[in-house]
C-alpha cells in the first residue's frame, strides 16, 4: 500500500488570479480538489509540508489526505505549477480517489545493478526509452517506482515491460504490446568526436584571442605617435605665440 501523506489545508472562498495571489501573499499555496463527480473544492495548503513532499521521490504516486474544516479528502497529486523564476510551487491540482477505485498513474522507473551488466562494463550505454510508465491499479496499491534489474544485460539487449514483475492487481496502461523500457546500446565514437571538436574550437578561440591581443598592441603605437605629434604641434604654436 502506498504511503499516505497528511496535508492540512484551508478553504478558499474566492476563485481567480487575484484571489490566488492573495493566498500566496498570505504564505500559502492555492490548490484545487476535483473529480469523483463532485464540485471542485478550492483550498490553500501549507507550503512547508508541500515542499518537503515535493523533495521526495514519487510525489505523484502518493496518496494525500487533505484535512479541511475537520473533513478529510483522500486525493492524488496530478499537477504542480512552479514559478518560472524562483521554482516555488504556485498551484497544485489534486484528484479525489475512492477506496478500491482503479486509477491510471505515471510511475517512475529506477534502474538497478548497472555494475552487474557486462555490456555496460564494456562501455555500452544505457539508453532509457521510458523514464515513467503509466500503470492501472487501485488507489491503495500504487507502486512507488518500477525497478528494472540490469544484471546480465549485454550490448544490444533490451528490457521490455513483459520482463518486469509488477504487484498483483497492477497492469500497464498500454496492454496491446510488449513495449521497450531501455536498451544497452553499443559505444560510439561520438564522444571522441565531440572532444576533438571542442579541442579544435578551444584552439581556434585561443588563436583569435592572441591575434586580437597582437592587433591591440600594434594599434597602441600609432595612437602614442599621434599623441606625440599633437603635443609637438601644440608646443610649436606656444613658441610662435
Amino acid at each position: 500500500m502506498s504511503d499516505v501523506v497528511d496535508l492540512p489545508a484551508n478553504v478558499r472562498n474566492n476563485a481567480g488570479k487575484g484571489a490566488a495571489r492573495a493566498v500566496r501573499r498570505a504564505g500559502y499555496v492555492p490548490a484545487v480538489i476535483y473529480g469523483n463527480k463532485q464540485e471542485p473544492l478550492m483550498v490553500s495548503v501549507d507550503p512547508k509540508t508541500l515542499l518537503m513532499e515535493l523533495g521526495k521521490t514519487g510525489f505523484f504516486t502518493k496518496l494525500v489526505d487533505i484535512r479541511v474544516n475537520g473533513e478529510t479528502h483522500r486525493v492524488l497529486p496530478r499537477d504542480v505549477q512552479f514559478h518560472p523564476v524562483t521554482d516555488a510551487p504556485i498551484h497544485v491540482d489534486f484528484l479525489r480517489v475512492l477506496a478500491g477505485a482503479e486509477i491510471t498513474v505515471a510511475v517512475p522507473v529506477i534502474f538497478a545493478n548497472e555494475e552487474e551488466s557486462p555490456g555496460i562494463k564494456r562501455g555500452g550505454v544505457l539508453n532509457v526509452v521510458r523514464h515513467e510508465i503509466e500503470l492501472v491499479c487501485i488507489a491503495e496499491n500504487i507502486p512507488q517506482a518500477i525497478t528494472v534489474d540490469l544484471t546480465g544485460l549485454e550490448i544490444g539487449d533490451s528490457v521490455h515491460i513483459g520482463e518486469v514483475t509488477l504487484s498483483e492487481g497492477v497492469r500497464p496502461a498500454v496492454g496491446d504490446r510488449d513495449f521497450t523500457i531501455a536498451t544497452v546500446a553499443a559505444p560510439t565514437v561520438r564522444a571522441e568526436e565531440d572532444a576533438a571538436a571542442q579541442a579544435a574550437l578551444a584552439e581556434e578561440i585561443e588563436e583569435e584571442l592572441e591575434e586580437g591581443a597582437e592587433a591591440a598592441v600594434e594599434g597602441e603605437a600609432p595612437a602614442e605617435e599621434g599623441k606625440g605629434e599633437a603635443a609637438a604641434d601644440a608646443e610649436k604654436k606656444e613658441e610662435k605665440s
